[in-house]
C-alpha cells in the first residue's frame, strides 16, 4: 500500500469534549474493535468502541501511565507504585460508565525499588513474545533526574532488575515486525534521543545499543511510538505538533503535522489496522482547542496487532 502524502487528521469526537491532561498509551483491542488509552493525572483508563462510539471511563486509585491486555481482557497497568492486574467491569444499563467513571482497583503484581522519591511508571507495552516492558521516571521533569530505568515483566510474573538505567523520561518502546530490534527513547529536553537495540527474542535481552535518531537534528521530543507493517518507526514529536516516521535504517521519510502541539503516543487500529490514533497532552499554559484530544488519520500504511501479555493475570 502506498503512503498517503497528506492524510487528513481528524479529531475523534466520540472520545468526548473534555480534553485529557496527559493522554497516553493508546491500545487497539481487536477482540472488541475498541481503542483504549489513559489520562495519567486523572487516573483513568478510557475506551471508545468503533462501532457505536460509546465511551467508558474507569477510575483507578493512583496514576496509570501505560496498559496492555492479556487474552482474557485483564489489564496489565503500569502505575505510580508498581504494576497491577486490573479487571474492567462493563457499565450496567442505567448505571455509571458512560456519564461518569467507574471506580476500579487492581492487584499489585510487582514493584521495583524506586531509585528516587516521587517516581512512577511511564511508557510501556509488550514485546512480540508477550513480555511486558515499562520504564520509570521522576515525575518532576524539571529536576532532569536520571533515576529512571527500564524493566521487563516476564510471562512467569517476574520483574527484572533494571535492564537499562540512567533514563530521565523513558519513552518510545517498540519492536520491529520480526521482534529482533527494540526501540527506546528518552524524551527529556536535554536528551531527545531514540536508541535501537538488537533484541534476543528467546531471552528478552536487548544488546548493542546505538543511537537510531537524534531529534536535536529534527523537531520535538521523542515521546510514544508505533511500528508499521513495513518496519518503519513512527514517533510522536512532542512540543512540535508532528508525527515523524523513520525507516529501519534511521532515515526520516515522512512528517505529518497534527493539531495538538504535544502529541504523546500513537497506535495503529481500526478493522484493517490502517488508522493511526494519536493521543495528546494539554499544556498548562497556552493550550489550544485541540490540545489534549484524540486524533485519527489514515497514513496509507497498515500497522501490526498489539501483542498481548502471554502470562497469566489474576486481578
Amino acid at each position: 500500500m502506498s503512503a498517503a502524502s497528506n492524510p487528513r487528521v481528524e479529531r475523534v469526537e466520540a472520545a468526548g469534549t473534555t480534553p485529557a491532561t496527559v493522554g497516553e498509551s493508546p491500545v487497539w483491542r481487536a477482540a472488541e474493535q475498541a481503542l483504549y488509552w489513559v489520562d495519567i493525572p486523572a487516573q483513568k483508563i478510557v475506551r471508545v468502541r468503533a462501532d457505536t462510539g460509546e465511551r467508558t471511563d474507569w477510575q483507578l486509585p493512583e496514576k496509570v501511565a501505560c496498559i496492555a491486555f492479556d487474552a482474557r481482557g485483564t489489564v496489565l497497568a503500569g502505575c505510580e507504585s508498581g504494576l497491577f492486574a486490573v479487571t474492567l467491569p462493563e457499565a450496567q444499563p442505567g448505571g455509571a460508565g458512560a456519564a461518569e467513571a467507574m471506580s476500579v482497583t487492581g492487584r499489585k503484581l510487582a514493584a521495583p525499588g524506586f531509585a528516587s522519591s516521587n517516581m512512577r511508571f511511564n511508557d510501556g507495552r509488550c514485546d512480540r513474545q508477550g513480555r511486558f516492558w515499562s520504564g520509570t521516571m521522576v515525575q518532576d521533569m524539571s529536576l532532569a533526574d536520571p533515576a529512571g530505568a527500564l524493566y521487563r515483566y516476564d510471562t512467569d510474573g517476574v520483574l527484572s532488575a533494571p535492564v537499562i538505567d540512567a533514563l530521565i523520561v523513558q519513552n518510545g518502546l517498540a519492536w520491529s515486525p520480526d521482534g529482533t530490534t527494540m526501540y527506546l527513547s528518552d524524551s527529556h529536553p536535554t536528551r531527545r534521543l531514540i536508541w535501537a537495540f538488537d533484541y534476543d527474542v528467546a531471552s528478552g535481552e536487548p544488546r548493542n545499543r546505538r543511537v537510531f535518531a537524534d531529534l536535536h537534528h529534527y523537531v520535538g521530543r521523542p515521546d510514544g511510538a508505533a511500528v508499521d507493517a513495513d518496519g518503519c518507526y513512527w514517533i510522536c514529536a512532542n512540543d512540535a505538533g508532528a508525527l515523524l516516521r523513520f525507516t529501519p535504517e534511521g532515515k526520516l521519510d515522512r512528517r505529518i503535522d497534527v493539531p495538538a502541539i504535544k502529541p504523546a503516543m500513537c497506535a495503529f487500529g481500526g478493522r484493517d489496522l490502517d488508522t493511526l490514533f494519536v493521543t495528546s497532552i494539554r499544556p498548562g499554559e497556552g493550550a489550544t482547542e485541540h490540545d489534549g484530544h484524540l486524533f485519527a488519520l489514515r497514513p496509507g500504511v497498515t500497522g501490526l496487532p498489539e501483542p498481548e501479555y502471554a502470562g497469566t493475570l489474576h486481578a
